[in-house]
């Protein structure tokens, strides 16, 4: 990822372009430095907003993509070892038509899950609309608490980008736990 130092000099050149085109790849930490940026009166905040939910939702629907159109480049024996039968998928697909919404919003709050939901958003075939509905109702309010963090505490990135790391994975291992205990539960009571 680019340095501070760099990002807010080609933000000082460039402005809202460059942090569209970063966050599309790299989201938390550069809406972060973006809401530094914006709080030293680099960005107009507005702006900068529409920027980055709209990067955000690009990022998403490339993984998507990747699952919708990508499962059919991947070779039959790699298919079966990464356990992408037939059968699976059509699991998966039900899934997410039965809970579609509620798994991309885990997915999108844990962020370290994130790309992995995603894509498999894609690959149960999702429809594009309810897909990117939901993904923009955790985006927005996802996106506002970024910006305002680097805000408010934009100067320590670093430690920031620390959390959101630490952070996302501790999330992560609490949903599986009670996933875990859920199906533990479900399954003593069959």
């Amino acid at each position: 990822m680019t340095g501070p130092e760099d990002l807010m000099a080609l933000v000082a050149a460039h402005g809202l372009p460059v942090v569209g085109l970063i966050a599309v790849v790299e989201g938390p930490i550069v809406t972060v430095l973006a809401g530094w940026a914006a709080s030293g009166g680099l960005l107009p905040l507005w702006p900068l907003v529409a920027t980055v939910v709209l990067a955000d939702l690009a990022g998403d629907l490339g993984f998507y993509l990747l699952g919708r159109h990508g499962i059919g480049w991947v070779p039959d024996r790699l298919r079966r070892r990464l356990g992408l039968r037939p059968d699976r998928l059509d699991r998966l697909a039900e899934q997410f038509r039965c809970r579609g919404g509620r798994i991309l919003l885990l997915g999108k709050l844990t962020h370290s899950a994130g790309a992995l939901v995603l894509t498999a958003a894609g690959a149960a075939r999702m429809p594009v609309a309810p897909f990117l509905v939901c993904n923009l109702l955790a985006t927005v309010p996802k996106s506002l608490a970024f910006l305002a963090l680097g805000h408010i505490a934009g100067h320590t990135w670093e430690r920031i980008e620390t959390w959101i790391v630490n952070g996302s994975w501790m999330l992560l291992a609490l949903v599986a736990m009670a996933a875990l205990i859920w199906w533990r539960r479900r399954a003593s009571a069959a």
